[in-house]
């Protein structure tokens, strides 16, 4: 479906979910303080390697973020807390 001036309803929608994004990324900015630099501190001074874990969408994200961390030079994995429990 086309609507006027030539744009289709998917991508007016497509618009709008970049325009909502866009500004809940821009109100993070505010929220940057001196907790983001002590945790930054904390990661480059760790001689070992960072353990991420997460349960459920946590654990998904920090998959990712061990993964980044670890192709960017940061030893890193991914331990699920269940696994962490059970021990050898």
């Amino acid at each position: 479906m086309r609507l006027e001036g030539g744009f289709s309803m998917h991508g007016e929608q497509a618009r709008l979910c970049l325009r909502i994004e866009a500004r809940a990324v821009e109100a993070l900015i505010s929220r940057i303080d001196g907790e983001f630099d002590r945790a930054i501190e904390m990661i480059l001074g760790c001689r070992g390697r960072i353990v991420v874990t997460g349960i459920g969408k946590s654990g998904l994200i920090g998959r990712k973020v061990s993964a980044t961390l670890a192709s960017t030079g940061t030893p890193s994995f991914f331990l699920h807390p269940s696994e962490g429990l059970h021990g050898d």
